[in-house]
């Protein structure tokens, strides 16, 4: 209201406890929402109220404490210019008992609360460390396992190393231009589909065309020979080589050449 009326210190310092019956209470907020002297004053009994119960420990208000409070109240009202107070209904005093009992209940209320959020607090910081204790315990207990694998008088230890490679194809020639004469020796040849062959040349030192010197296929193991095919004697050789060509032989080489070998000079 904001025609001179007021609400008693008292009565603001009861309604700030929650000290008021329901009927009360809903005449004093009805008030505040209108007064902003009486808003201003409760605004500050709160607060001095909530200092006293966070200070407050589990235990009775000391005797007096409720004359105390109330002198104080009265000696703010003397110092105030003169207001017409609102008169509220006639209800009994409050005894010290029962002041006694509402600052005990708002302490134990405070510390509740204080000791939930430690309580919470102290929840997940021991959910954290028993996380990280867990997978410390899991690293440690890898660690053991390696190197009880590693250090076992049992264990054991194997090479590993590629799988074995068919080793490169070779071959080696001998010729008697004189006779004509040719033997062939190869090794690790790779099989051949039944309508193909390796086909021997001999690469006259002349320049002339390549002398086919026989058709042959290699056995399971990648060998085979040609042994004394039939060629022109005198004919020196400045090279062979072995082509793949169809099975029955061809009268030219194909490429590309398969193996190949320079001959060395007569008598080297």
């Amino acid at each position: 209201m904001t025609d001179g009326r007021h609400i008693s210190q008292e009565d603001l310092a009861l309604y700030a406890m929650q000290a008021l019956d329901a009927q009360e209470a809903a005449a004093v907020r009805a008030h505040l929402h209108d007064c902003a002297q009486c808003r201003a004053v409760c605004e500050d009994l709160s607060g001095d109220l909530a200092l006293v119960a966070l200070s407050v420990e589990q235990q009775p208000v000391p005797s007096g404490a409720r004359e105390r409070f109330l002198e104080r109240i009265a000696a703010e009202e003397a110092a105030q210019p003169p207001a017409q107070v609102i008169a509220m209904p006639a209800r009994p005093r409050r005894s010290a008992a029962m002041w006694a009992a509402w600052g005990a209940a708002a302490a134990m209320a405070l510390l509740a609360v204080s000791l939930g959020i430690k309580v919470n607090q102290l929840r997940q910081q021991l959910q954290q460390e028993s996380a990280q204790a867990a997978q410390l315990q899991a690293t440690n207990a890898r660690a053991q396992n390696v190197l009880d694998v590693l250090t076992a008088p049992e264990a054991q230890h194997v090479l590993l190393t590629a799988a074995k490679v068919r080793t490169t194809p070779s071959a080696r020639a001998v010729y008697l231009a004189s006779r004509g004469g040719l033997i062939l020796q190869a090794n690790n040849l790779e099989p051949l589909p039944q309508d193909k062959a390796y086909e021997l040349w001999v690469i006259p030192a002349n320049g002339k065309a390549p002398i086919p010197a026989g058709v042959f296929r290699p056995d399971a193991e990648g060998n085979a020979s040609v042994v004394l095919p039939t060629l022109p004697k005198g004919v020196p050789a400045k090279a062979f080589g072995v082509t793949i060509e169809r099975a029955s032989g061809s009268a030219t080489p194909t490429l590309p050449i398969i193996l190949a070998g320079a001959a060395p000079t007569a008598g080297g």
